[in-house]
């Protein structure tokens, strides 16, 4: 469930993209095999990632221009890395959920067990950390461990090797999960509240010097989520998941209605939810500690003038 199969190379602009696997790399499929890309002179090179510090780094030394993934890396890499990165766009919510191992009945069964994170200070492990601590189980009464680099492998580290009993797991992974044996304790948002998962962000130096080409890109991902969003492309979306992702159509189509879905699934032309961003930075001065607990303005990781430029010129 790893794979991303390439198209044959067309002339244009090459651009290194880094993700993560998963359902939320629908709209590149959509964008690269319905040519929305190639009309914007694009040659889109995707890697998929095994890790948040292998896509933190990868950007930061330029090997890639663009990446997706929780806005909260992005943030992590400008207060921990110092790095100029920028947040150009929005995506989706994340879609994540706090999944469990049978024998945990309840957040306090979680006491002295182990949760399973891809890095302990970002994103995905700071909500698991919040929603814990919400029902009475702090940090230092369980332990964490890093060998979830991925959801495949955090599913599997809760479903196959034991190595834990909780980790975040979101599409497809949430939809397999129960199949696997595992208890879903709730949902990100149902937690949390709004909140800003996956964005498209950049180093601010390489978007300075190509905004016709960065825009052109947020142009061509903003079609592919139209297209998405379009009920009569379901059938055709649903057969990119099977494709791509290696799910049984019955899993692909539960997935293409929850990332489909008008109100809670990808965010209209892939804008930045505001408050959900609010909700991140909030969270990371909560349970980090951050800014000495009181967050920043969200304009400090934002520059939305490529993207207010893509979506004029996608109308």
């Amino acid at each position: 469930m790893v794979g991303f199969a390439q198209p044959a190379r067309a002339a244009g602009i090459t651009l290194n993209v880094i993700i993560f696997p998963g359902v939320q790399d629908l709209p590149f499929f959509v964008a690269t095999e319905k040519g929305f890309f190639g009309e914007q002179g694009l040659d889109v090179r995707i890697t998929l990632t095994g890790s948040s510090t292998e896509l933190r780094d990868g950007l930061a030394a330029g090997k890639y221009q663009i990446a997706h993934t929780a806005a909260d890396n992005a943030v992590a890499m400008v207060e921990l890395q110092h790095a100029e990165t920028v947040i150009v766009m929005g995506g989706d919510n994340s879609f994540n959920h706090l999944f469990v191992t049978p024998e945990i009945k309840s957040y306090q069964d979680m006491r002295g067990k182990t949760l399973v994170v891809d890095a302990p200070n970002t994103a995905f492990a700071l909500v698991a950390y919040q929603m814990l601590a919400e029902h009475g189980v702090k940090r230092g009464e369980y332990t964490v461990s890093l060998e979830g680099g991925t959801p495949v492998k955090r599913l599997a580290a809760m479903a196959d090797s034991g190595i834990a009993q909780a980790g975040m797991l979101n599409l497809p992974y949430s939809v397999l999960a129960p199949g696997r044996g595992l208890h879903d304790l709730g949902s990100l948002t149902s937690a949390i509240g709004q909140y800003q998962g996956t964005t498209g962000f950049v180093m601010r130096p390489w978007a300075d010097a190509h905004r016709d080409t960065l825009v052109r890109y947020i142009v061509a991902y903003i079609q592919a989520v139209r297209w998405i969003k379009t009920p009569a492309h379901k059938a055709e979306a649903v057969a990119m998941l099977v494709d791509h992702l290696k799910l049984t159509p019955e899993v692909a189509g539960q997935c293409y209605d929850i990332v489909a879905d008008p109100t809670t699934g990808f965010a209209r032309d892939a804008e930045v939810d505001r408050e959900g961003f609010g909700n991140v930075l909030r969270l990371r001065a909560v349970v980090e500690g951050e800014w000495g607990g009181k967050p920043p303005s969200a304009a400090h990781y934002l520059d939305l003038s490529f993207y207010n430029q893509a979506v004029a010129k996608a109308k």
